[in-house]
């Protein structure tokens, strides 16, 4: 997603999507409660929305929008996207696209001439779909230093331009803003205007769309949420990003209610021909986050047996997740003013509970005794990836976890081989081999989920 923040490898608020009651899809109680708990617990602040059809089961707004004039959120609050932004500018080039005034697999160079030699296989389909072995500009070492100044457009595509490739075009995925920066320039080069009018006349406005657009700091916003970060000493203000970076990646802004709009409309046929949109849809064979695979903008995984299009997003001050089923015609949106991991749970959540899916809340874990567990048969390092792993071993009788480079924290046991964390919503698997012994450990993280293999 679209994070301007470096990535820590930090432990995440973890989805417990568990086996439990059935609850019906129509529960728009159970939902609220889901919501509720993250609020409660001071994890989350924002506004939700499921719809099915038409129907809106839940809209509703949670904690605060501005914490310093305690003014609450509500469905006409206004949060920054992050990488939902991508979704926007996927759809404006295929727009173009559909169009002829653009073609998605002719190179970049044909729209962007001061492309440097080592861009001449990359293709505007590649942009879209991360596959263009670019590096994400928001990786650079230097990133933080200059991430709080305006940019030109020309200026930041600069800044990559003359970067080696991380791999050949086309032959593997990798999260790359950089290449939604590219898109949005390749755009204001076919259309004389920015992507962000563009957006306005051709998106925004057929729909509706009246409270989306572009954020721009400097001006005055109606309802815009104020954005907030946790830290060691509690809730503080966000740092502060310069908002012409994430352009066409991450700058957008908009509602519960504009987002369900979005939706509809362009699943519902208004926006592109159903050949577009099935171009949309498809993803390209490559993993991107756990089962799920990237298409334009959008991720495409199996919830509850039924494919579901989402992306989240994450910007200073703001978490966002955006879902659609569209055999069952749902809609899952959930934005939030609190930096944190409760966006895609509750997204992830919400989604399971709307399709008739179960769903245990964390609350209603309940802690078994140790006493007849052999703890050290799960101690050791579980490698997640060569720069990360979870290091499990007991202290004083007490079961411990570890991630890389931050401090232990205990684990409770919640049945065979299963435990969990109560610092944050965290369920873990432990897995055995054919010889019996445990080789590897199952962690479900953010509603996505992780195994990680013992040393």
């Amino acid at each position: 997603m679209f994070t301007l923040r470096r990535a820590t490898g930090a432990l995440a608020p973890l989805a417990l999507l568990l086996s439990g009651t059935a609850l019906s899809a129509q529960d728009a109680g159970r939902m609220d409660k889901a919501v509720t708990e993250h609020a409660d617990d001071k994890k989350y602040m924002g506004t939700a929305l499921v719809a099915i059809g038409d129907e809106v089961l839940l809209d509703k707004g949670y904690g605060s929008a501005n914490l310093e004039w305690d003014i609450a959120n509500s469905p006409d609050t206004k949060f920054r996207l992050g990488s939902i932004t991508k979704q926007f500018t996927a759809v404006s080039i295929l727009l173009l696209h559909e169009r002829g005034e653009l073609d998605i697999n002719a190179p970049v160079k044909t729209y962007w001439p001061d492309a440097p030699a080592s861009w001449d296989d990359i293709t505007v389909a590649h942009l879209v779909h991360h596959t263009s072995g670019i590096p994400s500009i928001t990786s650079f070492e230097d990133f933080p230093r200059w991430k709080y100044q305006p940019w030109k457009l020309e200026t930041l595509v600069g800044k990559f331009a003359e970067r080696e490739l991380e791999f050949e075009p086309g032959s593997q995925w990798k999260y790359s803003n950089s290449g939604y920066l590219l898109l949005s320039a390749i755009v204001g080069k076919v259309t004389g205007e920015p992507l962000g009018a563009f957006m306005q006349a051709n998106i925004f406005d057929p729909l509706g769309m009246a409270s989306t657009g572009v954020d721009d700091t400097d001006k005055i916003l109606p309802k815009r949420a104020s954005g907030y970060s946790p830290s060691e000493d509690g809730v503080i203000n966000a740092d502060y990003v310069s908002m012409t970076i994430p352009t066409g990646g991450g700058d957008m802004y908009s509602t519960t209610g504009d987002l369900l709009k979005w939706q509809q409309g362009l699943f519902g046929g208004k926006l592109l021909k159903p050949e577009t949109l099935q171009t949309y849809l498809a993803p390209v064979d490559f993993e991107a986050f756990g089962e799920a695979k990237y298409a334009s903008g959008v991720l495409v995984e199996e919830i509850e047996g039924q494919t579901v299009y989402w992306h989240g997003g994450g910007i200073e001050g703001f978490n966002t997740w955006l879902g659609h089923d569209p055999a069952k015609d749902i809609t899952v949106v959930v934005l939030a003013n609190l930096n944190g991991g409760s966006a895609n749970q509750l997204g992830r959540s919400l989604m399971t509970l709307a399709q008739g899916g179960e769903v245990q809340l964390a609350s209603e874990l309940v802690e078994v005794s140790t006493n007849d567990i052999d703890l050290e048969q799960y101690a050791g390092t579980y490698r997640v990836s060569p720069q990360f792993a979870l290091k499990f071993f007991v202290e004083d009788g007490q079961f411990m976890t570890q991630a890389t480079g931050q401090a232990a924290h205990p684990v409770f046991a919640s049945g065979e081989d299963e435990f969990f964390l109560k610092v944050v919503d965290a369920r873990l698997k432990f897995n055995r081999g054919e010889d019996g012994a445990v080789n590897s450990v199952t962690l479900n993280q953010g509603g996505g989920t992780v195994e990680a293999s013992r040393e």
